[in-house]
């Protein structure tokens, strides 16, 4: 059977973290704008695009009836789809960039993708903190994008970061997360002030440290998170008395009455409440914890556990508000206390 020419413009990413029935319908309107796709114009059949690139028929229907909810496509029982509407643009094309996908991760995302707008082409790339695979995404891909979206955190590397992203069209660059040094021209950016923000949090919070004389971050020696956190936590410490420790592994640590422990990862977190409980210990009364990047479960946990965070959703907001906008500003996001029972 001869393959539709129309196959020929039609694409997905099988590294691509973007929903495939996204990449499809992406490409569908990219076509259309390309004048490949005229009005009228047949689309391959479910069964012809599940073969084509090894997709359910379910995700090929979801991309069709995506683009049909949206005017572009109409179909005709027992016909298949068809172009219905060309007169469409699709102006946005971004290359979207984490280094990790999390829960707070997620609401970045999905803050980000609601305030684009469905009709926004979306590349979505996940590199897992790797240096050599954050280099390989953004050297090797060809496609023309209006932006990148980048968050740069590594566990180990990054030495040459600035020159690859000096490289990237300064109008088109949009930083999230973290600023990085070097980078040169007019960017935008959405930020955390690690030195500062933890800083600031453990100031809030130094009512209920009061009652404790040690205060213990559980940093990994090896880690993706940048080390002006431990900047800002020492500085606290040092400057209101407080008894400080770094613990590199928290599964050995002495746990003691007296001492509140600051967790930045999610796994040392368990670890670290299963570890109280095996004691006679009281949490928010014995020991305080508090823990990094608020998430919904944190409200629950032990009657509520006390967070320090970045508001994420605002983050994935002012990020696709400054593309909207054709903006180059700097935004540094808020960083806030959350006090619950666990301090």
């Amino acid at each position: 059977m001869k393959q539709p020419a129309i196959f020929k413009h039609l694409f997905i990413d099988y590294y691509s973290a973007t929903p495939k029935y996204l990449q499809l319908a992406n490409s569908i309107i990219k076509a259309i704008n390309d004048g490949v796709l005229v009005e009228n114009d047949v689309l391959p059949s479910i069964n012809e695009l599940s073969f084509e690139f090894e997709i359910s028929r379910d995700t090929a229907e979801k991309g069709y009836k995506h683009l049909k909810q949206h005017g572009v496509l109409g179909s005709v029982p027992g016909k298949g789809y068809f172009v219905k509407h060309t007169g469409f643009s699709q102006t946005l094309k971004i290359f979207l960039l984490f280094n990790k996908l999390s829960p707070h991760k997620k609401i970045i995302y999905d803050a980000f993708v609601e305030a684009l707008g469905d009709m926004a082409a979306i590349d979505f790339y996940i590199y897992n903190n790797d240096f050599n695979l954050f280099k390989k995404l953004i050297s090797e891909q060809k496609t023309n994008y209006t932006h990148y979206v980048i968050i740069p955190h590594f566990m180990d590397g990054g030495e040459n970061l600035s020159e690859i992203i000096n490289a990237i069209p300064k109008e088109k660059l949009i930083l999230m997360d973290k600023l990085v040094p070097w980078v040169t021209g007019e960017f935008a950016a959405v930020y955390e002030d690690f030195e500062q923000d933890i800083y600031d949090a453990l100031v809030q919070a130094k009512p209920k440290l009061s009652k404790y004389h040690t205060i213990k971050i559980i940093f990994p020696e090896y880690t993706y998170h940048p080390k002006e956190i431990l900047d800002g936590y020492l500085r606290f410490c040092q400057e209101f008395a407080f008894n400080y420790k770094v613990v590199h592994a928290i599964e050995n640590e002495p746990i003691n009455a007296g001492e509140v422990f600051i967790s930045l990862m999610e796994d040392d977190l368990v670890v670290l409440i299963e570890r109280i409980l095996s004691t006679k210990l009281k949490v928010g009364k014995d020991v305080g914890v508090i823990s990094y990047n608020e998430t919904p479960l944190k409200k629950i946990i032990l009657n509520g556990i006390t967070t320090i965070s970045t508001d994420f959703e605002m983050m994935g907001r002012r990020a696709a508000q400054l593309i909207l906008e054709r903006s180059t500003a700097h935004v540094a996001i808020p960083f806030n206390l959350t006090s619950r029972a666990s301090l």
